[in-house]
């Protein structure tokens, strides 16, 4: 796969084969990490890593694949550098893009993101935009893998918020694996319609199927995964219709009642993290023996791991 100096805006960037080619190779350095062996097939390569918004599992998976790899990881938060306030993005671009061999964006603008790639002249990832969170779609996709084999033609539902980030990118991979997704949410709180178009043209070659629902009690039948995400994401808590989208997303919270109609007793439990429990999924589900958050949030390093190594190795 021809995946060297690449940037990752959007699963877009990728083609179905690349997709799989990247899960194969999580699979495999995962293996490598619980056998002890670190090849350091990115020795003397170095990272940069742009916050703009916080993280426990970004900056930890980013920074522990560079250095099982050999490379250094340079954490830069958006408050200790010029970003995009008294130096341009354009210009910040340019300075790392002759430092670092790659740069890590996560952020709240898709366009802010567009701008390091088009102007750093290295491979940029996304590791998450208001848009889009292509690095934990991969997770997702590998921890299904895990939990329920070959996943073309499987169920997986997302509960909520169907116009953020992580049901954006999910969408794209789901059909990408040929999987059946249904996006479980209010009418006015639907995905992207590009990104839709996208979706149903992959799935004219994948096989996958995306669905829509407004009910969840009838979405979820028969599921093999249950996915959901914070109602309200980083930087929108002061926003005033806050109130308003907690209460539209009420009836979406994935608890007993809502897990009880999938009819199937293995249905897994999906959540990027952070959760708030009690609002978008309560703390039963979360603890039960159907959760699989953890395996997510461990695959995170392993498939960064993975696009680092494909994207950076000599």
């Amino acid at each position: 796969m021809k995946l060297k100096g690449r940037s990752l805006s959007t699963l877009l960037d990728i083609s179905q084969n690349e997709f799989f080619y990247l899960l194969e190779l999580a699979h495999k350095v995962k293996k490598e990490k619980r056998d002890r062996i670190f090849p350091k097939r990115l020795i003397n390569k170095n990272i940069a890593l742009i916050f703009e918004k916080s993280s426990t599992r970004t900056r930890s998976a980013f920074v522990l694949a560079a250095h099982d790899e050999g490379a250094n990881a340079e954490f830069l938060n958006r408050n200790d550098i010029h970003f995009g306030k008294k130096e341009s993005v354009k210009d910040t671009a340019r300075v790392l893009g002759r430092l670092f061999d790659g740069i890590m964006f996560r952020g709240f603008e898709q366009k802010t993101l567009e701008e390091l790639i088009q102007y750093s002249g290295v491979p940029v990832w996304n590791a998450l935009t208001d848009d889009h969170h292509p690095t934990q779609a991969l997770a997702d996709m590998m921890t299904c893998q895990e939990k329920l084999g070959n996943l073309k033609g499987k169920k997986l539902v997302y509960l909520g918020d169907g116009a953020n980030n992580v049901a954006h990118s999910l969408m794209i991979a789901s059909c990408y694996a040929g999987m059946n997704i249904v996006i479980c949410s209010p009418e006015s709180r639907r995905p992207n319609d590009f990104i839709i178009n996208e979706c149903l043209k992959i799935n004219k070659e994948t096989g996958g199927i995306l669905e829509f629902s407004s009910s969840p009690m009838n979405a979820v039948f028969y599921a093999d995964c249950l996915y959901t995400d914070v109602w309200i994401s980083m930087g929108e808590e002061e926003n005033k219709e806050t109130k308003e989208r907690i209460e539209l997303l009420k009836p979406y919270q994935i608890n007993s009642e809502i897990m009880d109609a999938t009819k199937n007793k293995n249905t897994l439990f999906l959540h990027c993290l952070p959760a708030i429990k009690g609002m978008e999924v309560t703390e039963e589900i979360f603890e039960s023996r159907n959760s699989a958050v953890f395996d997510q949030a461990e695959n995170r390093m392993h498939t960064i791991k993975a696009l680092l190594i494909a994207t950076m190795q000599d």
